[in-house]
């Protein structure tokens, strides 16, 4: 046995109870046999034994209750010890389809692909890759947002658990419900050897999976791993082809995995400014503000961006915010 699982509260607990009961059993059983009052000698022995129960339960796992998955529109898969459950999560529905501006084609992409799939038709794993804050994870929350009523739900797990899939398929494989598995910002550094296991999950797993699973993935790097100069070294010419190397073919298989590849870019000035004006409209609405872009803004907005080195929807989100926040301070005053 591991010696993790031995070292466990729980395997400790259990140890516990076997020690104490069978004393327990032990001796009352010699006092029965010399003839002991047995009623009295057995409700002592009870007595004893919730005792012992009591003091071992609270290093017991809590019981879980089944999701009611037309209540509960996502969940997170928790891992407990060499097992997990899946935690029931409070989502907000607010982001819309029609907030992620300047990536229509992803968005009918993924939206069609999703759409396939609560179909009851064929549709495919995606990875959505690409620079940060510029919508991967929005546009899935999105489209939990779009197809809730329609039964689609949302499981999110982590990248260090995704090796845990079997039994979160398992949870979910009878379910009318359709699910989106979600990992968001599946990545692997130098020297991680995951990425294989993860190949055999996604095969073992995925590829049998029942109709009502999907897995989206988002990511900053398009094969999940990095990529070097030093990886092309040994690719070879034959016979006037090039052919990459084993390492180069071992990287990219993971990312095979995945039928729908869609890529987000960085914006372009532009394009960052349409989204920030996008979101001030939305929260000055909400808040009653009257408000007109003009150049001033724009600078202040591109300034905003230019100190932090980005220039991306959640930069623009977050300068939004900011702006509007700054303006109804000054109305207040």
């Amino acid at each position: 046995m591991d010696t993790d699982v031995l070292a466990s509260p729980l395997h400790k607990g259990l140890l516990l109870i076997d020690r104490n009961v069978s004393s327990l059993f032990r001796h009352h059983y010699c006092e029965f046999a010399r003839g002991e009052d047995v009623d009295s000698r057995l409700n002592a022995f009870l007595e004893r034994a919730d005792a012992v129960l009591a003091r071992i339960e609270p290093l017991l796992p809590a019981p879980r209750q089944a999701i009611d998955w037309t209540q509960s529109l996502a969940a997170r898969w928790q891992r407990e010890g060499r097992s997990g459950f899946l935690l029931p999560l409070e989502v907000s529905l607010d982001m819309r389809l029609s907030d992620l501006i300047g990536v229509d084609r992803q968005v009918e992409q993924l939206g069609r692909n999703t759409q396939q799939f609560l179909d009851g038709m064929p549709a495919n794993h995606a990875l959505l890759w690409g620079s940060r804050g510029t919508g991967k994870s929005s546009l899935v929350r999105a489209l939990l947002a779009e197809h809730a009523k329609a039964g689609l739900r949302l499981i999110e797990i982590e990248r260090d658990h995704l090796a845990d899939l079997p039994r979160v398929v398992e949870q979910i494989a009878k379910l009318p419900q359709r699910f989106v598995l979600f990992c968001d910002d599946l990545s692997f550094e130098s020297g991680e050897g995951d990425y294989r296991v993860l190949k055999s999950v996604l095969d073992g797993s995925l590829e049998q999976a029942p109709d009502n699973v999907l897995l989206y993935a988002t990511s900053n790097r398009r094969h999940l791993v990095p990529e070097k100069e030093s990886d092309n070294e040994n690719w070879k010419r034959v016979d006037g082809e090039l052919h990459p190397s084993e390492a180069v073919e071992d990287k990219i298989a993971l990312s095979d995995r995945f039928g729908l590849w869609l890529s987000f870019y960085p914006f372009t000035q532009e394009h960052f400014l349409n989204v920030v004006e996008h979101w001030i409209g939305q929260l000055a609405d909400k808040a009653g503000l009257k408000w007109q872009r003009d150049e001033q803004l724009d600078i202040l907005a591109v300034r905003w961006a230019t100190g932090r080195g980005n220039r991306n929807g959640r930069c623009a989100y977050q300068f939004a915010r900011y702006w509007v926040g700054l303006k109804l301070l000054e109305h207040k005053a």
